[in-house]
């Protein structure tokens, strides 16, 4: 079936199991497209392509555009959910620490907890092999449903140029994910007793401390406020590394851990080193999710967003905190 003759209803967004791309797909496969013009895009894309709605450039169309057929009309809230989500993900620590992430249908989810045990793998004759256990979790974590609304009307948007719309939309993505990063930062710190700088102020040789102090697994990303963050920027030590931030947007000590900002830690002053390859698995119940009836059947008056989460912790041993205030 070509895509130009796809007949788009707003049941496309109301199938279980499947989110309004994958519905696309199902009828429009991508792979069909291989080495055309078109290669690159997926179906929602080529339906933006189909009703010539620009949704950025020089020659951005408005929100109105949605809007000049019933079909095209059913492409807009999957706009709306790409633009939250876009903006989640740019705000998001989370790619930054997850070892996994996995999907649930339920509310709730047990965990695999991991125990090393010792350290060492030598085995003398007759002895018990070293051990590493993996069980269930003894209590089940229960997702954590983040949701944020936009009040706003037809009318007074209509006329907005869609780029515009969108940094609107991002912004409301970027608010629910500052909570998401709050639930990350305090899954991960809870029950792991902090150690504390040495001096009066943080200084170099306490974050080399920290770093070394994951002597069982290797500490690759520290969690940090943005105060403390510009603390360690500013330490002569890191000026060496600076070019790498302004050419890559990432700040790394010379010794290779990633230092990410994170607004959730800074009421505390805490920074969190994490093994990234073990530390945690992020669960969602599912993806971004909008009110698709209520946009196309109301115009707007409204639009709401949400998204569930849960964040649990595998090995203790990936994870340390230290207080970078005493």
């Amino acid at each position: 079936m070509n895509f130009e003759n796809i007949r788009l209803e707003k049941e496309l967004y109301g199938i279980t199991g499947k989110s309004f791309t994958k519905a696309l797909e199902e009828l429009d496969p991508s792979e069909n497209y291989a080495g055309t013009k078109l290669e690159g895009l997926d179906a929602f894309e080529r339906q933006l392509k189909r009703f010539d709605i620009k949704i950025s450039g020089s020659d951005c169309d408005r929100v109105e555009k949605f809007f000049v057929s019933t079909e095209s009309a059913v492409l807009f809230p999957e706009y709306i959910r790409r633009e939250i989500k876009r903006g989640m993900d740019e705000c998001s620590v989370i790619p930054d620490i997850a070892a996994a992430v996995s999907y649930t249908d339920g509310v709730d989810y047990r965990a695999l907890v991991m125990t090393e045990g010792s350290a060492s793998n030598a085995v003398n004759e007759g002895a018990d092999l070293p051990a590493t256990t993996v069980a269930l979790a003894s209590t089940a974590t229960r997702l954590s449903k983040f949701a944020r609304k936009l009040s706003c009307t037809y009318e007074s948007v209509r006329k907005q140029r869609i780029e515009a719309f969108g940094v609107v939309l991002r912004a409301l993505g970027a608010q629910i994910s500052k909570s998401c990063n709050a639930l990350a930062a305090t899954s991960l710190m809870t029950g792991i007793t902090p150690t504390t700088i040495a001096g009066s102020t943080l200084a170099y040789s306490d974050l080399a401390a920290f770093w070394a102090s994951m002597s069982e697994a290797d500490m690759d990303v520290m969690l940090c406020s943005p105060a403390v963050m510009a603390q360690i920027l500013a330490m002569d030590e890191m000026k060496y590394v600076v070019s790498d931030f302004m050419s890559t947007g990432r700040a790394v000590t010379p010794y290779g851990v990633t230092l990410i900002k994170c607004q959730a830690l800074a009421a505390s002053n805490k920074i969190i080193g994490i093994d990234s390859t073990k530390a945690a698995e992020v669960v969602f119940g599912s993806d971004v999710t909008v009110d698709a009836d209520r946009l196309l059947t109301s115009q707007k008056r409204e639009i709401s967003c949400s998204v569930s989460v849960g964040v649990s912790r595998i090995s203790d041993n990936a994870v340390k905190v230290l207080n970078a205030v005493k």
